[in-house]
């Protein structure tokens, strides 16, 4: 009996300090989360995943309280819970700081839970999410050099998840400071509206290092770092629409690198045709037209997902379907500069086809493009660098990839699309309306010939002249003639060329040996 009552007194000990992370435990805690319109990290974790089932690890965890002002520091689970779920019937890890909990900051012991959970993912081929709530590392352990001098494996684990499995980030709450640096070297980013922020520091931090006054939003509120720094990808209302932003997204991609996407069974005919697309390209080509129209008639009915929707709107990336298979998609978007492409547009685009390439996900390339942008303000944004990693991303991805030239086709940012045999393209095909050349008509006669316009008794007749002879060259028609590209395609028969040509193609293309090189370096 002494021994039964021993037992039982030890479960009771177990069961208490379970309670103690629960949110029951803590009501006044959860209320305060709730009045600032968020979830508790365990009313996340039940959404995210299927039946709201979760298998916890380290949940009996408690803080060192080794150091300065730690010694009677309450926090079940060290502040972050950790453990494992499914999403869609497949398994998933699931890191939620728990803001309610010492502000959700997290000390070593968080750490190792972190680390273990991290190590499963790396052994096992499981997706990582983290939803991030809190202030980081937390203060008391890092101002103890027994505990900072080590430093954390922590990233050099995300960087050896990096490409192996998707690693996805929610900034459900404050995320200055360390839970930025999670995010920051997550694939999909997402934030919530009004409650969420990024940053290096905060407005406190800031103030004591230079002096400047400035707001959370105005350091890191979703319109900085996902409409103009394009930090996060996308941002959505509640808590409740990003953990559903987080399911979509995982739903277009394999569980790891060594599985294929998943294909799922639309029901959308292979052979489908629009008749809307014959008229949706302006016969001025001056004109724009928008982009996401094409892209949702060509695609599986209901299956687009874009992503960084608000940054660099003058590039359109995301996923899709066809014919049940996913296919990411980087498409100029004539709406915003003409399509031009910019230094945030090459970064956003370089950083898609790396995570497609990674999962084996199919390119496609649809073409509208003038050029890149010029003049001394596109100079000051590093565009000649950025510029070199798109194509050079380009060059290294090994999935297929189709391209098809809607309108303009325009010198080296025609090249930077995939266009013709620049990159081997399985499908490289044309629009009637497309126009294929160098560089803008007007800009390359106004240059070459500025001296015969000038000396020509009719100056502006002479111009005109000269426009009209080299564009009767830039047609697509010209442009097969020579084979530079495969065919000209009715525009309703575009979702079944693509169909056909994915049909033929597996996730990869074969290695050509092009170089000895051992690993080549991205330009920065």
């Amino acid at each position: 009996m002494n021994k039964n009552s021993d037992v039982i007194s030890s479960l009771e000990a177990v069961q208490a300090r379970r309670y103690a992370g629960r949110d029951e435990a803590r009501p006044d805690a959860i209320a305060r989360q709730h009045a600032l319109g968020k979830l508790s990290a365990r009313e996340r974790i039940a959404l995210l995943l299927d039946d709201g089932r979760f298998e916890e690890s380290g949940a009996l965890v408690e803080p060192g309280r080794d150091t300065f002002d730690t010694e009677d520091l309450q926090a079940p689970g060290d502040g972050v819970i950790t453990g494992f779920g499914q999403i869609e019937g497949r398994p998933a890890a699931i890191c939620a700081f728990d803001f309610t909990i010492v502000g959700g900051s997290n000390g070593a012991r968080a750490e190792y839970k972190v680390l273990r959970l991290t190590a499963q993912c790396l052994q096992h081929g499981y997706p990582l999410v983290m939803l991030l709530d809190g202030g980081g590392h937390r203060i008391q352990e890092g101002l103890d050099s027994r505990h900072f001098a080590r430093g954390t494996p922590m990233f050099q684990t995300f960087a050896d998840l990096s490409g192996w499995v998707p690693v996805v980030a929610a900034v459900m709450g404050p995320g200055f400071a360390g839970p930025s640096n999670f995010a920051a070297l997550a694939d999909f980013v997402v934030m919530v509206e009004k409650t969420s922020t990024m940053g290096i520091a905060g407005p406190a931090l800031v103030k004591a290092a230079t002096g400047e006054d400035a707001t959370k939003d105005e350091l890191g509120g979703a319109a900085v770092q996902v409409d103009q720094a394009g930090i996060a990808d996308m941002v959505a209302a509640d808590d409740a629409a990003a953990l559903g932003l987080i399911r979509h997204y995982l739903s277009y991609l394999p569980s790891n690198a060594s599985k294929a996407p998943p294909i799922v069974n639309t029901g959308d005919p292979a052979d489908r045709r629009e008749d809307a697309l014959l008229a949706i390209v302006p016969e001025n080509s001056r004109r724009a037209f928008d982009m996401r129209k094409i892209i949702t008639m060509i695609a599986d009915t209901g299956s687009v997902f874009e992503i960084k929707p608000t940054y660099a709107k003058n590039i359109l990336t995301g996923f899709c379907r066809m014919d049940g298979r996913v296919v990411g998609y980087i498409a100029n978007q004539p709406m915003h500069i003409g399509g031009t492409l910019t230094a945030a547009a090459c970064e956003k685009g370089a950083h898609f086809i790396s995570l497609c390439d990674a999962f084996g996900i199919a390119l496609l390339y649809l073409i509208d493009v003038p050029g890149f942008m010029v003049g001394s303000m596109a100079e000051r944004t590093g565009l000649a660098r950025r510029s070199g990693r798109l194509i050079f991303e380009l060059g290294q991805a090994t999935v297929p990839r189709i391209s098809v030239v809607i309108r303009k086709g325009y010198g080296l940012a025609y090249v930077a699309m995939a266009g013709g045999r620049s990159f081997d393209a399985d499908l490289c095909v044309a629009w009637p309306t497309a126009e294929i050349c160098a560089m803008s008509v007007e800009g390359a006669v106004d240059v070459a010939y500025r001296k015969a316009i000038e000396h020509a008794s009719d100056p502006a007749a002479h111009r005109t002249a000269l426009i009209d002879r080299f564009r009767s060259q830039l047609g697509s028609l010209r442009a097969v003639e020579a084979y530079g590209i495969d065919d000209v395609i009715d525009p309703r028969d575009t979702r079944s060329a693509i169909i056909t040509a994915l049909s033929r193609t597996g996730d990869r293309k074969m290695a050509l040996a092009r170089s000895p090189r051992k690993h080549p370096i991205s330009p920065c």
